[in-house]
């Protein structure tokens, strides 16, 4: 990629040795540390406690009665808001990132663990260290594909680092929970952001190809609230937007999601003390301060943004129940039902206007996620629903009839 980016200069870049696990694993990084069995209690897809690690991170769990913890998890405080100021370069408004930079500069963390754009391919997440908050414009942006972040733990605890900040997906923040009472640091901040499903760096080169013809040439790609997927380029062209129903999603190979990706329990970030994604955002950011840290975390920012009320819009049930019927199919190994050619024009105009927005669409969502979970569970890892699957995934598919089997629930 000639004009891809250049070096991450000015960031720590460790040399990561070690492997990823076998068998679902989604290389958080903690594997390639140490003696790798931390693995064992800290992985989210073997035995994953979250009343536990809720109640650590946050001194209490969950309270499925109590406005929206049901869907979201622990909750202080959310907003939907955008940095007054839009950061340039940045993947919304560049809220993490602000975070990220009054950290340093505050004093309250001396690095921030991350990833960066891979020198040779744009794509792909480069596991980084960031001390200087000037830095932080190189990791700007989206990556696809697996950034084992948490390797990054020992080489900063090397380097005298004491106060720290991960920036993760929710796989990564629940294994740091796990093992960050033994990792001797005086402070971590955990700073979430919702999960997309995942796939590998090569998978998505092949994705970009399929919905546009100079894909190497897109420079930023992403899922918005408005069904659309937004594409901007770095030779000249104007900003694109593809609606979802005309992405070639059934034309990808079976295994472009993960298995990890499709049996994810935790789609927002249960365990970060702050998560700032789209979902419930309609348009902006959408902030969930989970606790103190959270709440601190975002007072570092809060002057910078602009805020607007929550919105809450359409009906989810039936997008809901259609999305099962497909998934049902999927894990059976039969094709998904398409939508006529004809149809889709008219749906896509509709989805936007009619379709769940704001709350509604993050409520969507993460039943869709839950459902997604059990379905293929079931067929590919039956063994495993009795451990894997936590109490606040059932509760979110009842409503739609699929409830646990004598088998696939813990007995404590």
């Amino acid at each position: 990629m000639p004009d891809g980016p250049l070096p991450p200069q000015g960031l720590t870049v460790p040399q990561i040795g070690g492997a990823p696990r076998p068998g679902l694993c989604t290389d958080c990084g903690l594997s390639r540390i140490g003696d790798g069995k931390a693995c064992g209690k800290a992985c989210q897809f073997i035995a994953p406690d979250y009343p536990a690690r809720e109640t650590a991170a946050h001194g209490r769990t969950h309270d499925p009665d109590r406005g929206e913890e049901a869907f979201f998890g622990v909750t202080r405080r959310m907003l939907r808001a955008r940095m007054t100021q839009p950061l340039q370069g940045a993947q919304w408004t560049g809220i993490t990132t602000a975070i990220a930079a009054r950290l340093l500069e505050t004093g309250a963390v001396t690095a921030i663990l991350t990833t960066a754009p891979d020198p040779q391919d744009r794509w792909k997440p480069l596991p980084v260290i960031v001390t200087d908050p000037a830095d932080l414009p190189k990791v700007r942006g989206m990556r696809m594909g697996f950034g084992p972040t948490l390797a990054l733990l020992e080489p900063a605890a090397a380097a005298g680092h004491r106060r720290i900040a991960v920036i993760g997906i929710p796989c990564q923040i629940h294994a740091l929970r796990a093992i960050e009472a033994d990792l001797g640091f005086d402070r971590i901040y955990a700073l979430g952001t919702p999960c997309s499903d995942n796939t590998t760096t090569e998978n998505f080169h092949h994705f970009l190809a399929q919905i546009d013809p100079r894909p190497d040439r897109i420079s930023y790609l992403e899922f918005r609230a408005d069904y659309r997927v937004e594409l901007r380029y770095d030779d000249g062209r104007p900003t694109r937007t593809v609606p979802f129903l005309k992405l070639p999603l059934s034309k990808l190979p079976q295994d472009f999601f993960p298995m990890t990706c499709r049996t994810c329990v935790d789609y927002t970030n249960r365990l970060a003390d702050i998560t700032v994604g789209y979902m419930g955002g309609d348009g902006d950011q959408w902030l969930i301060a989970r606790n103190a840290r959270g709440e601190e975390l975002l007072d570092l920012v809060s002057p910078g943004l602009t805020t607007a009320p929550l919105t809450d819009k359409g009906k989810r049930t039936g997008a809901v129940k259609g999305f099962l019927m497909n998934t049902e199919r999927a894990a059976g190994g039969l094709p998904l039902r398409s939508m006529p050619d004809w149809a889709r024009p008219i749906v896509a105009f509709l989805q936007p206007r009619i379709g769940p927005r704001g709350l509604e669409f993050a409520r969507a969502r993460v039943e869709m996620k839950a459902i997604e979970t059990i379905l293929h569970l079931r067929r590919a890892f039956p063994a495993r629903m009795k451990n894997m699957v936590p109490d606040h995934v059932w509760r979110l598919t009842a409503r739609y009839g699929l409830t646990p089997q004598p088998d696939e629930r813990r007995q404590d």
